[in-house]
Parts: structure tokens; sequence; C-alpha cells
């Protein structure tokens, strides 16, 4: 997953005020629970409640958790999101297509021994020619300006932070491996497809390490950070939410490393433009899997599935990286590190919020959204609204940029790349 530029901002109801939040989530039953029996605060509504001899008033929430009245079994709400909330039905459906994943999913995946490694695109250390072919990469990539490499550090920052990643995966209801190592074919797959990833951040570490153009101390706080802040898709433990975010993520991900591998070509070094055309492709792989789950989703639960293509697009899609942070860019520019990183992305055209509005019209046509017929009042107008969004986002876009290019670009020094300045039209 490659950290990725933000939309302009468009106006649209959260998934709590939306018309959406009833068929997409729908809460347990609001049925009062009886005298002697009451839920532990903070259970999630698959946990069993504790029966008591003698009643007692229910124990207040934990801080930043609020439940949904008194004695009553309601939905568990963790900043802002309504968690473990999917309806008994459709977790039952997510069960029943494990078949299909089996079929249509895990073959995307390449058995190892035909994956390429980080080895078969890098020095052999081995090598009595290690020296020289180090020599020679620095040569090469003498011809890469500092903009290029702040975009490269960047998403191999996003890259490294692939526990994160995986840890998102198996919040997700029905679909989690429960044990680190279950048999289903969904743990495999989680698995197996994290086992394919791994390679890319390591890949691009090593190349960055052994150019010397980019100070790896930073690079590596900035790692460690991200990691340890993790991250929040606003997915709510909702694998219709998850699989939508990781459906757009994936194709936004192989356009940004597709844009690293044809600059690379461009500016002369054919080796990393390999590298980060292996990625891409990689990442056009994961692609198809998660938009084939998402396909199947639609076809046994149009409704509930087109609305919750609504709810993601109106929360929009938060990129990996946002909560990056080098401890210094702050501090010295009084900016995020994400959002003048992102500008960055934006100005190189690596990847901008007309890819964005490209990436929903390509879901919109793949899911074939306006041909979907016996759809609840609800799903239709969910399906009027992603069917309108892309117009609406690249006019917001257009906007921005304008905005934008009337500023003048300052000088922006980024720790990455020692402090030297890259050119930045930054918005406060």
């Amino acid at each position: 997953m490659a950290s990725l530029g933000q939309l302009p901002q468009h106006a649209g109801r959260t998934m709590h005020g939306s018309r959406c939040a009833t068929p997409l989530l729908p809460a347990p039953s609001a049925a009062r629970v009886p005298a002697r029996m009451h839920v532990r605060a903070g259970a999630t509504p698959s946990a069993r409640p504790q029966v008591n001899a003698v009643a007692a008033p229910p124990a207040p929430p934990p801080p930043e958790v609020k439940t949904e009245g008194k004695d009553v079994v309601g939905p568990v709400i963790l900043n802002g999101q309504t968690l473990h909330s999917l309806s008994k039905n459709r977790l039952e459906m997510i069960n029943s297509i494990a078949g299909y994943v089996e079929e249509r999913v895990l073959p995307v995946l390449k058995d190892v021994d035909k994956c390429w490694q980080p080895a078969d695109l890098l020095p052999d250390p081995a090598s009595d020619t290690f020296i020289d072919e180090v020599r020679e990469l620095r040569k090469r990539t003498e011809c890469l300006p500092d903009d290029y490499w702040v975009v490269l550090a960047g998403d191999m920052i996003t890259e490294e932070a692939l526990p994160t990643y995986m840890a998102m995966l198996n919040t997700l209801d029905g679909v989690r491996d429960e044990t680190g190592a279950a048999p289903t074919p969904w743990g495999r797959w989680t698995r197996a497809w994290t086992a394919e990833e791994n390679r890319h951040g390591d890949t691009m570490n090593k190349y960055m390490y052994l150019s010397g153009k980019v100070n790896m101390k930073a690079i590596e706080v900035t790692i460690q950070n991200l990691i340890g802040s993790g991250m929040d898709p606003k997915t709510e433990n909702n694998p219709y939410l998850g699989f939508i975010y990781t459906s757009f993520q994936e194709r936004a991900t192989k356009i940004s490393h597709g844009a690293t591998a044809r600059h690379a070509k461009e500016l002369g070094d054919g080796v990393l433009g390999k590298i980060c055309g292996h990625i891409a492709a990689d990442e056009g792989r994961h692609e198809i899997a998660y938009q084939r789950i998402v396909e199947k989703f639609f076809e046994l639960d149009p409704s509930g599935t087109m609305c919750a293509f609504e709810e993601m697009m109106r929360k929009q899609i938060v990129m990996p990286a946002h909560l990056m942070d080098d401890l210094q860019h702050k501090g010295k520019t009084g900016r995020s590190l994400f959002a003048d990183f992102s500008s960055v992305a934006q100005d190189t055209k690596t990847y901008t919020a007309s890819d964005y509005a490209d990436i929903i019209d390509h879901l919109v046509k793949h899911w074939k959204i306006s041909e979907i017929t016996g759809l609840s009042e609800e799903g239709v107008k969910a399906q009027e609204y992603v069917g309108k969004l892309s117009t609406r986002v690249r006019r917001l876009a257009e906007r921005a940029e304008s905005i934008k290019q009337k500023k003048t670009p300052k000088p922006t020094p980024f720790s990455w790349v020692y402090d030297r300045p890259v050119e930045l039209r930054a918005t406060p």
C-alpha cells in the first residue's frame, strides 16, 4: 500500500447521519434486558450476557465508549465508530462464501517460488562485484531530484507499515484469522497477501539505503511512529466497508507505484523503474482479488453493498500513512508531514485528486453500478450518489488545484532528504 494524496473535502453525511446507516449496519434489537441480566460495559453485541442473582445498575462505560441507552443492548461506539454491528444475516452471508474465496480469490496469489524477491533486483552482497554494483547504483541515482526521493520515501514508509494493514484486515468480522494460522480461505488470504506485500518495503528500503541519498535515521523514525500510531480507515469491523476500502486503495497504490516506475525510467534509473514496476504489478493483482470479493457482495446483497459503497465514499478513503510523523516536520514548518508529502505527490503527478476520481469511475464501471436492479429505496439513492460522485470530485479537485497554483512556491525542508528544500505550494 503506497501512501497517497488526500482528496479535497466534499460535503456528505457521515455513517451515523446517513440515510443508509440502518440498512447497512442494523443495530441489535433494542429490547430491554431482563432484571437479572445485564451486559458488561463495552461488550460486543456477540458477547454472552452475565447472569447475576441480584439485579444491579449497569456499570458506567469506559472512557470514549458510549452505549445506546440504559439497560439496552445496543451497538458499542468507540471514537465515533459502531463496532461489530454487522447484522446476523449478513455475517452468515460472509461465512457462506468461503468456497468462492477459495476458487476466485486465492488463485490471484502466486506460488512463492514464482514470485520475484528483493535479492533478484538488488546488488548481491556475496558477489565479488558487490562494491562495484553499489557504486553503479549510486551513480544511477544521481539523476533523481529531491522531490522524487520525497515521494519514494513516503511510499516506502507506508509499505513498511505492513503490520498495521494486516491488523486492519483482522478487525473485520467474519473474515479475520482467528488463530494466526487458521486454515480458512480468509485466513490464508490475509497471511499470503501480507507475505507478498512484505517484499515491497524490503526492496525499496534497501535500494534507498544503498543510494546514500536519503536520511535513513529520519525515515526509520517515521516508520516506527507510523506503525505505532496505526490507522483508522473507518471500516467499523465491517467487511463490506473493509473490502470496498481495499478495492480502492490497492488500485490507488498501483497508480502511485506505476508513476514512480515511469518517472525513474524517464529520469535515467531503469533498475529503480523496474523495481517500482514489479511492485505496481503486485498491487494490480491484489486489486483484482478485493474487487472480486465486493462483486460477490453485490451479487448476494445488492442493496447492502450499494449502501456500503456510498458510505465509504462519503467518508472518503483515508490514506494509510495519514498519521506519519518524523518528529521534526511539524516543528519546522507548522504543517503536517503527510499533507506536505501529499502535495509533493500531487505536484509530481505521482498521485492526484484526478486519480482519485478516476478510481471512483473505474469501480462504478467495474461493478456495473448503473445496471444493478432490485434495490431498496436506500439502495437506489446510494446508487445515484456514487454514480455522480466522480464528476463532483473532479470539479472540487480542479478548484482546489486552481487555488493552489496561485500560491507562491516556498522551499520546504524534508528530514528524509537531510532537510534539503523542496519547492512546495503548501496549503496551511
